[in-house]
């Protein structure tokens, strides 16, 4: 999109039009009790951030500690519901549009995890699981639960940079930090954790600066209020896949997405055009390291999107089943911060390290069968 739209559309991540401090305090004394300003040192009524259901305030805990606090704003849920509900009821228009989509089954998921995403108790919770599990780690950074009310999240102030202003003014060192570490986490997270962070967007990412004796950077992350729970990690047939387009295997490819839902029992397909469909795309997979730009994103949104493309007819085709919703979403918009970033990333090693059923089982230090980027090449 046109420099002035994106610059217009990034603000509504964390610059949004606020909540009036009388209805900020009003919330506070509502779920925290009257004496909520016993709880804080200091408390900013400018909020740092404010986006699309609540907004963060910055303060100091009544300990001393600097902590960001998340207020929703007041029917910022019901309203949400009301709208899903409102798409659920034009659901039937939108499939003859796309015959090979289930569009009820995904609003239905939709409205499920847009519920979670109001639920602050649930988020604490999910926060807290990464937190613990990285609290250790060299590369990435999630701040503490401090407390947690209803409609209410008091964790831990973060400094950094956020990504939007390394996407607008990074240098190239922050640039192939910032999509490395963001690669890293996609992957990583639902390895070590079990939960998927389903929120992608450059507002909820800092650089930072790593103070210890090696130097560099890590990347913080933020806001858990929408995730995937995948217990076993990202699902094998994902990895598996990945794993046989790059090694050309156009049936086993077409088969495993039969099975996982992607292509309906009634829909008839070509093996060869469904490989040629996804191959572009997965490219990134194929080498050691990958230039992600805007370019080249467009090129692809350009494939899929134009009517007079094979892909634009065979994508109509294919069906995006409700448990792949979120890793859809996550991928695609994760893919699109990498391109913003112009990032040099190596995707190819990390999936190999945390995607389940990538790595060959002969040989796990590689893809299976085949020279991924001869593969690529033909097509």
């Amino acid at each position: 999109m046109a420099g002035p739209y994106r610059a217009a559309l990034t603000k509504l991540q964390e610059a949004a039009p606020p909540m009036p401090a009388a209805s900020v305090h009003a919330v506070l004394a509502e779920r925290l009790g009257s004496d909520w300003r016993d709880l804080f040192l200091e408390f900013e009524d400018l909020p740092a951030a404010a986006a699309s259901i609540g907004q963060v305030h910055h303060a100091v805990w009544h300990d001393g500690r600097e902590v960001a606090v998340k207020v929703q704003y007041p029917g910022a849920g019901d309203a949400l519901l009301s709208d899903l509900t409102q798409l659920g009821r034009v659901a039937r228009l939108i499939g003859p549009l796309v015959p090979g989509l289930d569009v009820k089954p995904l609003i239905s998921e939709l409205r499920n995890r847009v519920t979670e995403e109001l639920d602050y108790a649930l988020e604490a919770e999910s926060q807290r699981i990464h937190a613990a599990e990285f609290a250790d780690d060299p590369d990435i950074t999630v701040p503490g639960v401090v407390a947690q009310g209803d409609q209410v999240l008091v964790t831990e102030w973060m400094e950094g940079v956020p990504l939007s202003e390394v996407v607008a003014r990074g240098t190239r060192e922050q640039r192939d930090r910032a999509g490395q570490l963001l690669a890293r986490f996609l992957f990583a997270g639902p390895a070590r954790t079990g939960l998927l962070h389903a929120d992608p967007h450059p507002g909820n990412f800092r650089l930072l600066t790593d103070d210890g004796p090696a130097g560099g950077w890590r990347l913080g992350v933020l806001d858990f209020g929408t995730v995937d729970r995948l217990p076993e990690g990202l699902p094998v047939p994902v990895g598996t896949a990945l794993r046989l387009a790059l090694a050309g295997d156009a049936a086993g490819v077409l088969e495993m997405l039969r099975q996982e839902g992607f292509v309906k029992p009634a829909i008839e397909l070509d093996p060869d055009a469904v490989l040629d469909y996804v191959l572009p795309i997965i490219e990134p997979a194929a080498v050691d390291e990958f230039h992600f730009t805007r370019s080249w994103m467009r090129s692809q949104a350009a494939r899929i999107g134009d009517p007079r493309s094979p892909a634009y007819t065979l994508g109509r085709q294919l069906n995006l089943p409700p448990a792949y919703l979120l890793i859809h979403r996550v991928t695609l918009s994760t893919i699109g911060v990498l391109c913003q970033l112009d990032a040099h990333a190596a995707l190819r090693a990390e999936l190999l390290e945390w995607l389940p059923g990538f790595a060959d089982p002969e040989d796990p230090g590689d893809i299976a069968d085949g020279d991924a980027e001869d593969v690529l090449a033909e097509v």
